[in-house]
Order: structure tokens, then sequence, then C-alpha cells
């Protein structure tokens, strides 16, 4: 498998994603292009890649060193990013669950009345650093989360 170019296409989908979640009006049908074919096509591009690296259909281009990955111990994570493969595997997993918590982000935001300008540095943050951007938004939206509740009840 080409590895570089898969790393570059699924860079590609996540930016593009990105993008229309920070720049485009939000309504349902960018949202929903935001989740299928940003989202959904990052997860499905992992799960081909996960079952044909894991499965042996695809060559790992294992660096020196590498040796039988497993879930288990730090050392079997280790070997299974000792690859080309095993990276843009864990790169691709890593552009999916960010931008499903940047979507959900940019949605709770918008329901509690954050303006888009307020919203940026958090979808920047959970771009760049995922589980920072996501401890930062939920201490910011805790305060609305709370209001909201109360003039629910």
């Amino acid at each position: 498998m080409a590895w570089a170019a898969m790393f570059s296409l699924t860079n590609f989908i996540a930016l593009i994603a990105w993008a229309m979640l920070a720049l485009l009006p939000r309504g349902p049908k960018l949202m929903a292009l935001v989740l299928y074919l940003g989202v959904g096509l990052l997860c499905a591009a992992y799960a081909l890649m996960f079952a044909g690296l894991l499965g042996g259909l695809f060559d790992p281009r294992a660096l020196p060193g590498a040796g039988q990955g497993n879930f288990t111990t730090i050392a079997g994570i280790r070997a299974l990013f000792m690859s080309d493969g095993g990276i843009v595997i864990g790169w691709t997993h890593y552009l999916a669950f960010d931008l499903f918590v940047g979507l959900w982000i940019a949605k709770d935001a918008d329901h509690k009345g954050f303006s888009r300008l307020v919203q940026l540095p958090f979808l920047f943050a959970t771009l760049m650093a995922g589980p920072i951007g996501l401890l930062l938004w939920l201490i910011v939206r805790e305060r609305r989360a709370r209001q909201a509740a109360r003039s629910a009840a």
C-alpha cells in the first residue's frame, strides 16, 4: 500500500472538513457532510487500513526493531507504530476522533449560544491537540450548561 499517499489523503479529508466546520455557515446539510464525508470517510479508511495491515494484506514496511505488535503492552504498541502503515493508521485514528469531537464542540457551542469567534480557538485547539481542546471546551461550557439545565427544570 502507498502509505504516504494514504497519509496525504486522510490529511486532506480532515483539513477540508475542519475548514468547512470552522468557516462555512452551519446548517443540517453542512453538519451531515462533515459527519459522513469527513468523519465517516476517515473511519472507513481507518477500518480498511487496520484490517489490511493486521490481516497481512498490506506490506507494513516495518522499521528495524519492529516485532509482533499488540495492544496489551507498551512494547506491543510501540511495535505496531514501527511501520509506515502503523503510523498512518494511528494518525488516521487521531484525525477521525478529533474531527468528531470538533463537530460535537461546534454543535454544543451553537446550541449554547457561543459565537463562532469564541468557538474558533477551541476548534483549533482540538484540531492540534484533541484532548486539550476538549478539556478547555468542557471548562468553558460548564456555566451555560448548568444555566440551561436549570431553565429546563
